[in-house]
């Protein structure tokens, strides 16, 4: 499977370019569909996630990167939680995989947010060599 990033003229010349030279001896199915998590917000996310999770004790125990993306993940969300089968409870997770762009706006603002109130020491930089903090 090829996929391509749409998003000026150049791209479509060369969309068509490479069209141009599909071998159409098989059917060929082309999709063109609104990206759902641009790679800078994927990065950017699991970046500050690491910050997070080296940083911060929660309750006094360390989180994984993948901990805290379901705690803030949950924030954005006001997800749910429901009493797992043997006890506990469980959060009803979303996948991040399928949100928007300003989903991970809310996301980064909620992480923020966090960050300032537990001094969180945003370390790692963006595409464009800035931080992000």
């Amino acid at each position: 499977m090829t996929e391509f990033a749409l998003k000026s003229p150049a791209d479509i010349a060369r969309i068509v370019g490479y069209l141009h030279g599909t071998d159409l001896s098989k059917p060929k199915l082309v999709v063109i569909k609104d990206e759902k998590r641009p790679d800078i917000s994927n990065r950017k996310m699991w970046a500050m996630l690491r910050d997070v999770s080296q940083q911060v004790d929660w309750y006094g125990k360390k989180l994984s990167d993948e901990d805290w993306k379901h705690v803030f993940s949950a924030s954005v969300e006001k997800q749910r939680a429901v009493p797992g089968l043997d006890g506990g409870f469980v959060v009803l997770g979303i996948s991040t995989r399928k949100q928007s762009q300003q989903w991970f706006s809310d996301l980064f603002e909620v992480m923020h947010a966090f960050g300032a109130e537990h001094g969180v020491r945003w370390t790692q930089a963006d595409l464009w060599g800035g931080r992000y903090d």
